[in-house]
């Protein structure tokens, strides 16, 4: 058995059913990617916004149990909620829950196995992007003029 320089040589070899060994692969690091191109800056960005609805929920459920809780926790998270921060918290919360809505309806789109050509990729990627910046908007817009 050889010594390795490297630990990580360890984990980079197995075996084959027939019990001879191989190097498996190793994983490009980030940097090789350029976080610019519409598919991977597309894909990274609905992982983000997946991440962030979930962080976001935290304040759904704040908002329901102080509901519960009574008059003065219900006070206190409407203060949070209609301060600037607040405020700017659920404006995020909105372009990341029509996001990663229309980010699902470009996979589902996938899913039937039409739009894997470049030029389709391209396309309901700033779909998505138009999409979300719009529909942001209109929440916004619509929720403004009827408070």
């Amino acid at each position: 058995m050889s010594i390795t320089e490297d630990a990580r040589e360890a984990v980079m070899t197995g075996r084959r059913t027939d019990g001879t060994r191989v190097r498996r692969p190793l994983s490009p690091h980030l940097q090789v990617y350029d976080m610019v191109q519409m598919t991977s800056g597309m894909s990274i960005a609905n992982r983000g916004a997946g991440i962030a609805w979930t962080i976001g929920m935290v304040f759904l459920v704040w908002w329901l149990v102080a509901a519960a809780a009574g008059p003065q926790a219900f006070a206190n998270a409407q203060w949070f909620f209609g301060s600037f921060l607040g405020m700017l918290a659920l404006a995020g919360l909105t372009a990341v829950a029509w996001f990663h809505t229309f980010a699902g309806l470009r996979h589902l789109y996938w899913d039937f196995g039409k739009g894997y050509d470049l030029p389709a990729v391209h396309k309901t990627g700033y779909i998505t992007l138009i999409a979300t910046g719009v529909m942001t908007a209109l929440t916004w817009l619509i929720a403004i003029v009827s408070w």
